[in-house]
């Protein structure tokens, strides 16, 4: 099976055939505890009947029409982001590596605008914005990088969490025009900025007329019991990029501007086919509506609690354990060794889990995760690690 497929992925042996809620059912009918999401996106879980609806409904209506006419779905979409996050324009795409090329582009432009030619934006080590050419020189992940060179100029990595190392590099380069930051880095092994530097990136973005961008991709549509990961540190970005869960799994992303970003883009400038199309705002509106009703923002807070305190109380004294940490239902469980083979552990133990960032596991469950659920993948996840850890390192 997948024999004429490129050899991208190395895929876990299942396939899944329904789901419902947290539960995934593969196509022996065996049941799963989702504790991924499909990597954050799918908040409302599956099978949802309000997002099923709207879909269904969409695609009897008109699926595509492309950004030459309006479509109305899109206009109320970007007016709902705008209501939520405080910014005031919104470009759509399908991804979230496009939402931030479309950032990264931005910035350029904003920068030539205000003067400078080789505009260049501040990033971070550990980041992760994506595999095109340009998000990919964006990421400080060197192993995904390798064998892409020559890469795209025009970044400037410092240490994450690092407000001098922020500060020199504005002495030394006068060519910045942004900041691009993750304020939870997910990919980079669930990362949790501290809010005093988040403030700080706004206060010197302002000194120097940078753009403050910050990369919500995995962070945002209240995985983090907010709406943005950003609110937390009570600051407004000028830019926030968005995809994941903004369509419950129809692919759909978004660059939201306001402040200094407020109309830079001009007809012509930038641009996507499929961006935005009728069903994929369909879905977007539909999750942000159950969303609020449901009270998921609450939920993910005080789920993310629990499952945290809970795996910390499971893996007290536990040789080998390093961390657990997060915000909201991004959770992650740092070891002291390399253990990419428990998402596969995991699998036979009915829980779909990932590691990220070499030793990391990460935990993404839907945003409707109940008590009991989150207790269950305690109950599952605890003994696997004690158990591999039990064992004579590799």
């Amino acid at each position: 099976m997948g024999s004429h497929l490129m050899n991208t992925y190395n895929r876990l042996p299942v396939a899944f055939a329904r789901g419902e809620g947290v539960w995934l059912y593969d196509t022996a009918g065996r049941k799963y505890l989702d504790a991924l999401a499909g990597i954050a996106v799918s908040g409302l879980g599956h099978a949802h009947p309000r997002l099923v609806r709207a879909i269904a409904e969409q695609a009897a209506r008109v699926i595509h029409t492309s950004n030459i006419y309006e479509i109305p779905n899109q206009s109320a979409l970007a007016d709902r982001l705008a209501a939520l996050s405080g910014l005031e324009e919104a470009f759509f795409c399908s991804s979230g590596a496009e939402a931030n090329e479309a950032a990264i582009k931005l910035a350029r432009l904003y920068g030539h605008q205000n003067g400078i030619a080789n505009a260049s934006i501040v990033v971070m080590e550990h980041a992760w914005h994506g595999r095109t050419l340009a998000t990919l020189s964006a990421t400080g992940n060197r192993k995904a990088q390798a064998g892409f060179e020559p890469l795209v100029p025009g970044f400037v990595r410092v240490p994450y969490n690092d407000a001098d190392a922020v500060r020199r590099a504005a002495e030394v380069n006068r060519s910045i025009t942004a900041v691009l930051v993750e304020v939870l880095q997910g990919e980079g092994g669930i990362h949790v900025a501290d809010p005093d530097y988040v403030r700080f990136l706004r206060r010197i973005c302002d000194e120097q007329g940078w753009l403050l961008m910050i990369d919500e991709v995995q962070s945002g549509i209240g995985r983090t019991g907010k709406w943005f990961a950003f609110q937390h540190a009570g600051i407004l970005p000028d830019v926030i990029t968005l995809a994941k869960g903004l369509g419950s799994g129809v692919p759909i992303g978004a660059c939201v501007a306001g402040g200094r970003a407020r109309g830079v883009f001009k007809p012509g400038n930038h641009g996507s086919t499929f961006g935005g199309s009728p069903l994929a705002c369909a879905a977007g509106l539909a999750t942000l509506a159950a969303m609020e009703e449901q009270g998921l923002l609450a939920n993910a807070a005080r789920m993310g609690d629990l499952l945290r305190e809970a795996l910390r109380d499971a893996l007290a004294g536990v040789a080998g354990v390093v961390e657990v940490r997060g915000m909201g239902l991004m959770v992650g469980v740092e070891l002291d060794r390399p253990c990419g083979e428990l998402p596969k552990l995991a699998l036979e133990a009915g829980l779909l889990i990932n590691v990220t960032a070499d030793r990391v596991i990460r935990l993404l469950p839907p945003l409707v995760l109940a008590e009991s659920e989150a207790r269950e993948i305690v109950a599952r996840l605890a003994p696997l690690v004690r158990a591999f850890l039990a064992r004579p390192p590799a």
